[in-house]
């Protein structure tokens, strides 16, 4: 896997600009929609993996690394949608197989409710639902714009938000009961997320509100295209994106290994081309 160039490039739509990564030139598209907070940095992998055999477009969602915001506002996940859809148009993409990741799996299931025609199939990898105390608990305390000042320290909150979204779940519960046990990834690549949150640090938190506050549980049922559910077995999202497979007209459920596993890039590839394979 590996191998090819992604580059990069703007786009104008309705709102503003949006910044993409895009890799291949044969196949059906594939659109690449990430996970909060980052950018489209964080599929890269992704996006290599798939560049010999598809045409890949991975945009910042609005609001995230390089792409402008819808507005100063919270958004909703169809809003955020509508400008995935927007992005499509832009770039002369009629028909797409859509990846979306945690909050990007949210507007992933969104974009394919609100363009049905549009999209062929749809793999959904990590669906949350949040409600009652723990949706309450979450917006007031997760995500927050990491406001610019002048001694630095919002760089050193930035920083700590990042890690600890490694070690814990939530990441600020640094309990034992609370501790993720997939260790922290590379220097490298938390240097790379960190830029990117950085980038977009009095926005990027807009998007996740949106994504903790969107009813997973009443839009499932409403997506008709085929559908793959995925989550790495050490996802915090695990549990739920198994009960939610089960709302989906066309859906199935696919266990990846562990996010730290050697065999996880591969294993969510082919998982990935057996559901095209079987859905074309």
């Amino acid at each position: 896997m590996g191998g090819t160039a992604v580059k990069r490039g703007f786009v104008d739509v309705p709102h503003g600009q949006m910044h993409y990564r895009y890799a291949g030139q044969n196949g059906e598209p594939l659109l690449v929609l990430h996970a909060s907070p980052g950018s489209s940095r964080q599929q890269v992998k992704l996006i290599e993996d798939f560049a010999a055999e598809a045409r890949v477009y991975a945009p910042d969602t609005p609001g995230n690394g390089d792409s402008d915001a819808l507005s100063d506002q919270e958004p909703t996940i169809p809003e955020l949608a509508a400008a995935a859809l927007a992005f499509m148009d832009a770039v002369g993409l009629q028909k797409v197989r859509v990846y979306g990741s945690h909050t990007g799996a949210a507007i992933a299931a969104e974009l394919a409710i609100l363009a049905p025609e549009r999209i062929s199939a749809l793999v959904l990898d990590g669906v949350s639902l949040m409600v009652g105390e723990e949706l309450d608990e979450i917006l007031a305390t997760y995500a927050f714009p990491f406001e610019p000042d002048l001694d630095g320290a919002y760089l050193a909150r930035l920083f700590q938000f990042c890690r600890d979204q490694y070690v814990f779940f939530p990441w600020y519960r640094r309990t034992r009961a609370g501790r993720r046990d997939g260790g922290l990834g590379s220097a490298a690549d938390l240097h790379a997320w960190i830029v990117e949150v950085m980038k977009a640090s009095t926005t990027y938190h807009l998007n996740y509100r949106a994504a903790f506050k969107w009813p997973a549980d009443k839009r499932m049922e409403l997506i008709s295209c085929p559908t793959l559910v995925t989550a790495a077995v050490n996802d915090p999202l695990y549990d739920s994106s198994v009960a939610l497979e089960k709302l989906l007209a066309e859906g199935s459920f696919v266990a990846l290994p562990r996010l730290d596993a050697a065999e996880f890039r591969a294993a969510r590839h082919d998982a990935m081309v057996a559901f095209f394979v079987g859905k074309a």
